[in-house]
């Protein structure tokens, strides 16, 4: 058989495996660390093991391993779904997953050890962070390459929230990562000070805002359609929705450096910017929910779309509370509290885990010729024991949080503080137990995800899909 008139399942099947295995890896360094904060004798006075390593690879696992994994294999089916043609390089595309992997292993050796350049989201050391580029302009040629030999005249939309993605996570990545070598692991970035801190965090917030949104958007706005069998709610709000979010989000990173040596013009304009999101924000969110309508009795037998469903419902929290957070006022209370992780882990895991959890599970079984997964029981008893989690973890640190922020701010009458920064430490304490039982009911709902995977794929070669014939004659 022809494997041009035939899609590239492979890649796809090799993404979204690694896609759960990092997933359960990344959420049990998390409960690790998690339960660190609440005992600290668990590092076991072993340096390697310690919070500060921990954390970082932490992140760098669920953001770049598990979250880039699900993008790299969904951008990939899809891609090749809407434009009705196969990957433009198997070779290259083939590269984009030894050469992630690569990186990801690279981060996992390199962070225990204390090999970092210090910068949050961008830790990797120069070498690491080279092969991060190279990786990275291949992703960019085989997916382009792909549209551009696309067989149907327009480009869907999910194509924008990827390419978006794509484009925008190279620039963020060289100028930050622009840094001099002084040895093989260690470098300095080339901006200094004030002007480092502002680069690093229209950086990190970027990071979320094309890697942790754009790119999930295009999971929503193809997964969601397809699995309510419904058209999007509409196509004309998602064009919309797509400029404001490009245009809005590249300029309310000033934001995390509220009441810091950062020019008061420049946080402000932050602030505006970050106010101003919530409109396309939210415009995406319900052009979303809205595509279920005549369709949402669906919800209460399809467990694939509660978790789609649900992950809008975060995604619209959050996108509610961020700019509210970045109000200066706001901002005077929330900043360094633990309110700051619940906001940042009801995106992560409620909105970036959920609606890529149900899309791996819409592809993962069309990868082995299969119509559903091997049991959807287990979906359901997965969405269920994460939701729970999910609420405990991000309760738990919203009142930690607004309880920090006010013990630090607390003064007497002759204006000594009213509480001990241990103090504020010990009140704490209860809020992060919770926060290790929330992390651990997450972590079982990957268990069973990977367990699902396991049962659906085994003993089952990569189904080999053709290209409708009369498009691919065109």
């Amino acid at each position: 058989m022809d494997q041009a008139l035939n899609y590239n399942y492979k890649i796809v099947k090799q993404f979204a495996i690694a896609t759960v295995v990092w997933g359960v890896i990344g959420m049990l360094v998390g409960v690790i660390i998690a339960a660190q904060l609440a005992w600290p004798a668990l590092n076991l006075d072993i340096p390697w093991l310690t919070y500060g390593r921990l954390r970082p690879l932490h992140t760098n696992a669920v953001i770049f391993a598990f979250g880039i994994s699900g993008l790299f294999a969904t951008s990939y089916y899809v891609v090749q779904r809407t434009c009705q043609v196969r990957l433009f390089s198997d070779k290259l595309a083939a590269f984009t997953f030894w050469g992630w992997q690569a990186v990801i292993l690279s981060a996992v050796v390199t962070l225990p050890l204390g090999l970092t350049r210090g910068k949050e989201y961008a830790e990797l050391e120069w070498p690491i962070s080279i092969l991060i580029a190279v990786v990275w302009i291949a992703y960019a040629i085989v997916f382009f390459g792909t549209l551009i030999k696309r067989k149907v005249p327009h480009i869907y939309v999910a194509n924008w929230f990827f390419g978006a993605y794509i484009i925008a996570v190279t620039i963020l990545h060289v100028v930050n990562g622009a840094s001099i070598p002084v040895s093989a692991f260690k470098s300095y970035s080339v901006y200094a000070g004030v002007q480092d801190a502002m680069i690093q965090w229209w950086y990190g917030h970027n990071a979320v805002g094309f890697i942790l949104t754009a790119g999930y958007l295009g999971m929503v706005y193809y997964f969601i359609p397809k699995q309510a069998g419904r058209p999007v709610f509409s196509y004309r709000l998602s064009i919309v929705h797509f400029w404001a979010l490009i245009f809005t989000y590249m300029w309310a990173g000033p934001h995390h450096l509220h009441y810091t040596a950062l020019p008061d013009w420049t946080q402000s304009l932050g602030m505006v910017f970050s106010l101003v999101l919530l409109a396309p924000s939210w415009g995406g969110m319900i052009n979303g929910m809205m595509t279920l309508s005549g369709a949402w009795h669906k919800l209460r037998t399809d467990p694939l779309l509660k978790f789609m469903i649900v992950s809008l419902s975060f995604y619209g929290m959050s996108t509610f509370e961020g700019p509210m957070m970045a109000i200066k006022t706001v901002n005077s209370l929330s900043h360094y509290t633990d309110w700051t992780v619940a906001h940042v882990h009801a995106g992560a895991l409620g909105w970036v885990g959920f609606i890529t959890m149900g899309s791996i599970y819409y592809i993962l079984p069309r990868l082995a010729g299969q119509t559903k997964m091997w049991s959807t029981r287990l979906i359901d008893l997965h969405f269920w024991v994460a939701t729970i989690g999910v609420v405990l973890y991000i309760s738990a640190m919203w009142i930690a949080g607004v309880m920090q922020g006010l013990m630090w701010r607390a003064v007497n009458p002759d204006g000594t503080l009213t509480y001990t920064f241990v103090e504020s430490v010990k009140a704490t304490f209860p809020y992060y137990v919770v926060r290790v039982t929330g992390g651990a009911l997450y972590l079982t709902g990957m268990l069973l995800m990977a367990y699902n995977t396991f049962m659906t794929l085994r003993g089952r070669a990569t189904t080999v899909a053709r290209i409708p014939a009369l498009t691919a004659a065109h």
